[in-house]
C-alpha cells in the first residue's frame, strides 16, 4: 500500500506543473558570448574575432579581461549549447570548482551538494550542525547559501556564471573564503515583449524517461517598467535500482527483508519552479528590481551506489546491475523554498547608491535509511542486545530517520561607490545577515520499547531538537589609485563579527544507556535533564528539555592588496594578496568544545591576455594558499559530526583559461588546473589544554583519554580529499549554413583525476581514493528562423565516473558499507525550443 500511495504522488506531482508549463509557452533565447546568433555572411566569414565580455564579479560592471582576479564565465548561450540544467553540469566546466554530497545519515539526494574551490576541502560531510561553507554561492547580488548546501537552482534564463577562485572575504564576506560562484539572471527589459518556450526529452541508459518544460516571457509595460516570468518543470529520472533482499541481525538472528521497498530507478526527482522578476526606472537615476523565485523539488530513493552490487559475499545476486543499493526503510525529500529580494540602483550626486535586500525560507522534509548503523554496530559490538519491545523480546534493531529542517535567512547591503573613471576611487558597504535553522530528527527503531523510547516519541532511540542560529556583521571597502596609465594599486579590508548559537535537546531516552561515569555537565539526552533539572524537566519544542544552550562570537579584519599593470591594451599582469575566512561555532553535540574559526591567506600572480586580433584569451593563475587551522568535520561518537580543527595545509596551483575562434565557424573553450594541497602539520586528532590542535603525536603517545595512539592519524604531507591534482574540461564547437538556417556538431571533454575521500589513513584504508575519470558529451543541431532542434548524448561511453563516497557511520564502523556517487550514466536527449 505504501507503494502505491507513492507511486500516485510522483504522477500527479509530474501531472499538474506539466500542464502549468504548456500553457505558459515560455523559453531562453540564445546568446553565445562569444559567437554570432545568425549564420555567418561572407564577409563575416573572414573576421570573427571573441566578443567582450561583462562581468560584476568586483560588484562593478567590468569587461572579463580587464578583471585582475581568477574568473571564469560561462556565457547563456554556453550553458544552453552545453545542456547545463544543474550544478553537476557546470561544476564539471569550471576547473577550480570540486563538490562532496551530504552524509552522515541525511537524505543523499538532489539539494545537498556541498562546494569547495581550489582543493580547500577538509572532506566534511554536510551535516546540519557543521561548519558554514567556504565557497558563497550567490543569485544576482543576493546569497543563496545555507549550512546544508546552497539552492539548487535550476539553470535557465541565466545570463552567466561567474566563478570566482580564490579568497573573497573584503567583498563577500564569511562563506566565500575559498572562492565564490555567482548566477546571474537575465533581467527585464522595457525596450520590447519576447518569449519563449523550450521542450526536452531524455532517456537514461539502463535508467528511466526524463523531460524538461520551461519558458519565459518578457513583458514591457511601458517604456520605463518590464516585467519577467521564467518557469520550468522537470522529470529526472533515475538509474539507481533498489533491489530485494535480506540482513540477518547477528545477536537477534532477525532477517530483515524490503519487498515492499525494492524499485528499479528508484532515485528520481520532480522539480516546478517560477522567478518573477520587474524593472522600474524611476528616472534616469534611479531603478528598483524586485525578484521572486520558488520551487518545490521532490526526490526518491539515494543518489550513491553500493561498490559491492553484484557480490554474493556482500548479499547480493551475481550478475546484478552495478547501479544498485539495498535498503529496506523510506528516503525521500520534499524541498520546498523561496527567496525573495530587493535591489535599488542610483546616483547620489556623482556616487553609484546600491541597497540590496534577501529574504530566503526553506523547509525540507526528508526520511533516510539508517540500518547500515545498527547492523554494523550489532556486527562488532554486540549492539541488537540493547534493543527490546516492551515485553523485552530482542527487536530488529535497525533505524531510519524522519526529519523536519527549516531555514531562513536574511541579509542586507549598502555600499556606495565613486565614479569609475576618476584616478582615485573608491567602494564601500555595509552588511548584516541572520540565518536561523530550526532542526528536527527523530531516529526511529520499530517496536522499541516504552523506557528506550524519548518521552513523547515512540519508538525514537534518538531525537535531536535543536535551534542554531548565525549572526554576521560587517564593514568593507576598497580604494583605487591609478598611479600611471598603466599600473593601478588597489587596497581593501573588512571588519567583520561573527555570533553563533545552538540550543536544544540531543541524545537518548534515560533508560537505554547510564551516563553516571560522566561529569553532570557532560551528559546529554534525558540523562543530562535529570543531571541539570532533576525529575521536573521544562519542555523545548516538544522535546524533553534543553539539555544546552551554547554561543560564541569572534570579530577581526581581513585584508586585500593588488597590483595591476596593463602592458597594452589587450595584455594585463596582476598581483594579489587577500584574505578569506570561516566563522567559528558550537558543536552538534554540546558537550563538545566549540570550533574556532579558520583563515585562508593567498598570495597569486595572474595574467589576462588576447592575442591574434583578439581571436584567442589566454588567462591564467599561480598562487599559494596557506590554510590555518582549518576545520575538519567527521562522524564521531553516536554517528554524531564533530568538528576539530586540524592545523595547517597548503595548496599551490596552477589555473589556465582559454578561448580560441579558430575559423569563423570553429571556437574552442577550455580550462585546466593543478593543485597540490597537502598538510604542512600532522594531525593528531585532539586539541591541546590551550585550545590548540596538538602536532606531536608519535606511537605510542598517550591522548587526553589515556588512550595509546600508533600515530598521527594524517602526516604532515598528506594530500587533501575531494580536490584532484589535475582537473580539465575542454569543448569544440564547429557551426555551418544548412538549408537556410546555422547547423552545428559539439564535442566536450571533462576529466579529473584521482582524489582522496577522507584525510585520515585508517579511514582511507577503508574507503579507498576516487578513481580519475574523462566524460565526453557530444550535441548537434539546426537553427532556423525562431525555432531550433537539438540532440544531445551525455556521457557517451557510459563513464561510472566516482564523484564522493560516504557512509551512514564513522568508516572505522562502517566503511565495509561505503556509497559511491557516481555521475549520470550515458543520457539521450532532444530539445525543441522557439523564441517569439
Amino acid at each position: 500500500m505504501q507503494t502505491r500511495t507513492r507511486t500516485t504522488r510522483r504522477s500527479a506531482m509530474r501531472r499538474l506543473p506539466l500542464a502549468a508549463a504548456v500553457a505558459l509557452v515560455f523559453s531562453s533565447p540564445l546568446a553565445w558570448a562569444q559567437s554570432a546568433d545568425a549564420p555567418a555572411s561572407p564577409q563575416d566569414k573572414e573576421a570573427r574575432t571573441l566578443d567582450a565580455i561583462t562581468v560584476t564579479a568586483q560588484k562593478r560592471v567590468e569587461n572579463l579581461q580587464k578583471v585582475p582576479i581568477s574568473l571564469q564565465v560561462l556565457g547563456n548561450t554556453q550553458l544552453e549549447q552545453q545542456n547545463v540544467a544543474d550544478f553537476d553540469d557546470y561544476a564539471k566546466m569550471i576547473p577550480s570548482l570540486s563538490y562532496g554530497t551530504a552524509g552522515g545519515g541525511v537524505f543523499s539526494g538532489p539539494g545537498f551538494v556541498q562546494v569547495y574551490m581550489r582543493g580547500v576541502a577538509s572532506g566534511g560531510d554536510g551535516n546540519h550542525s557543521g561548519s558554514q561553507p567556504s565557497v558563497g554561492m550567490y543569485l544576482d547580488e543576493q546569497p543563496i547559501t545555507t549550512i546544508q548546501g546552497a539552492l539548487d537552482i535550476h539553470m535557465y534564463d541565466i545570463e552567466r556564471v561567474e566563478a570566482l577562485a580564490g579568497p573573497q572575504g573584503t567583498l563577500y564576506g564569511a562563506s566565500s573564503q575559498a572562492g565564490t560562484v555567482r548566477l546571474i539572471t537575465r533581467k527585464p527589459d522595457p525596450s520590447g515583449f519576447s518569449a519563449g518556450y523550450s521542450v526536452e526529452a531524455n532517456s537514461i541508459s539502463d535508467g528511466g524517461l526524463g523531460h524538461v518544460l520551461e519558458g519565459f516571457v518578457n513583458i514591457p509595460v511601458n517604456d520605463h517598467a518590464a516585467v519577467r516570468l521564467v518557469g520550468w518543470q522537470k522529470h529526472d529520472a533515475g538509474y539507481v535500482d533498489n533491489l530485494s533482499g535480506t540482513r540477518t541481525y547477528p545477536t537477534s538472528g532477525i532477517v530483515d527483508t524490503n519487498p515492499d521497498r525494492a524499485e528499479k530507478d528508484y532515485n528520481s526527482a520532480d522539480t516546478a519552479g517560477i522567478r518573477a522578476s520587474a524593472r522600474f526606472d524611476i528616472n534616469d537615476n534611479w531603478t528598483i528590481t524586485p525578484q521572486l523565485i520558488a520551487q518545490k523539488q521532490q526526490a526518491y530513493g539515494s543518489a550513491g551506489v553500493d561498490p559491492n552490487a553484484g557480490n554474493p559475499a556482500m548479499g547480493y545476486d551475481p550478475g546484478v546491475t552495478d547501479l544498485a543499493v539495498k535498503h529496506f526503510y523510506p528516503e525521500t525529500s520534499d524541498d520546498r523554498w523561496y527567496q525573495a529580494a530587493l535591489t535599488v540602483e542610483g546616483k547620489v550626486g556623482n556616487f553609484d547608491l546600491t541597497y540590496v535586500f534577501s529574504h530566503m525560507k526553506r523547509d525540507v522534509d526528508s526520511e533516510s535509511d539508517y540500518s547500515d548503523y545498527g547492523f554494523w554496530y550489532d556486527t562488532l559490538a554486540g549492539y541488537g542486545a540493547y534493543f527490546y519491545d516492551d515485553n523485552g523480546v530482542l527487536i530488529n534493531p535497525a533505524q531510519y530517520i524522519q526529519a523536519t529542517d527549516g531555514y531562513q535567512k536574511t541579509s542586507h547591503e549598502l555600499r556606495i561607490a565613486s565614479p569609475r573613471e576618476n584616478r582615485v576611487r573608491f567602494a564601500a558597504g555595509l552588511f548584516w545577515q541572520q540565518q536561523q535553522h530550526d532542526i528536527h530528527q527523530r531516529y526511529r527503531v520499530d517496536g522499541l520499547a516504552s523506557d528506550l523510547s524519548v518521552s513523547g516519541y515512540e519508538d525514537t532511540i534518538w531525537l535531536t531538537e535543536q535551534e542554531r542560529e548565525d549572526r554576521d556583521k560587517a564593514v568593507f571597502g576598497e580604494v583605487s589609485f591609478d598611479v600611471s596609465d598603466k599600473l593601478e594599486l588597489t587596497a581593501g579590508g573588512r571588519w567583520f563579527r561573527a555570533e553563533n548559537a545552538l540550543k536544544g535537546y540531543f541524545g537518548f531516552a534515560n533508560g537505554y544507556s547510564s551516563q553516571s561515569s560522566l561529569d553532570p555537565e557532560d551528559r546529554y539526552g534525558e540523562a543530562g535533564c535529570l543531571a541539570q533539572f532533576g525529575a521536573t524537566w521544562t519542555p523545548f519544542n516538544g522535546a524533553p528539555c534543553k539539555v544546552f544552550d551554547k554561543g560564541v562570537s569572534e570579530d577581526g579584519w581581513l585584508g586585500r592588496l593588488n597590483a595591476t599593470y596593463q602592458v597594452s591594451d589587450s595584455k594585463m599582469l596582476y598581483a594579489t594578496w587577500s584574505e578569506g575566512y570561516r566563522p567559528g561555532g558550537i558543536n552538534r553535540r554540546g558537550t563538545l568544545p566549540p570550533y574556532t574559526s579558520d583563515f585562508l591567506t593567498n598570495y597569486e600572480f595572474g595574467w589576462k591576455t588576447s592575442w591574434a586580433d583578439n581571436t584567442l584569451t589566454f588567462n591564467g593563475a599561480l598562487f599559494r594558499e596557506d590554510w590555518k587551522d582549518f576545520q575538519f568535520s567527521y562522524l564521531g561518537q553516536n554517528g554524531l559530526t564533530e568538528i576539530r580543527n586540524a592545523n595547517e595545509a597548503q595548496i599551490d596551483g596552477l589555473e589556465i583559461d582559454l578561448s580560441w575562434a579558430a575559423t569563423y565557424n570553429l571556437q574552442i573553450t577550455g580550462g585546466f588546473a593543478w593543485y597540490d594541497a597537502k598538510l604542512t602539520k600532522n594531525y593528531c586528532g585532539w586539541i591541546k589544554p590551550n585550545g590548540e590542535p596538538e602536532t606531536v603525536c608519535p606511537a605510542g603517545t598517550l591522548d587526553p583519554n589515556g588512550n595509546v595512539v600508533s600515530g598521527p592519524q594524517a602526516a604532515s604531507g598528506t594530500r587533501l580529499p575531494v580536490t584532484p591534482e589535475f582537473k580539465g574540461a575542454l569543448n569544440a564547437r564547429y557551426s555551418f549554413d544548412f538549408k537556410g538556417g546555422e547547423a552545428y556538431w559539439q564535442a566536450s571533454l571533462a576529466h579529473a583525476g584521482e582524489r582522496r575521500v577522507d584525510m585520515r589513513e585508517a579511514e582511507t584504508a577503508l574507503l579507498g581514493y576516487l578513481g580519475a575519470y574523462t566524460m565526453t558529451d557530444l550535441s548537434a543541431g539546426w537553427r532556423r528562423n525562431n525555432w531550433s532542434i537539438d540532440v544531445f548524448v551525455k556521457n557517451v561511453f557510459d563513464e561510472r565516473a566516482e564523484m564522493t563516497r560516504f557512509a551512514q557511520c564513522a568508516a572505522l564502523t562502517c566503511g565495509n558499507q561505503p556509497y559511491t556517487v557516481v555521475a549520470q550514466p550515458r543520457t539521450i536527449g532532444i530539445r525543441f525550443s522557439q523564441e517569439f
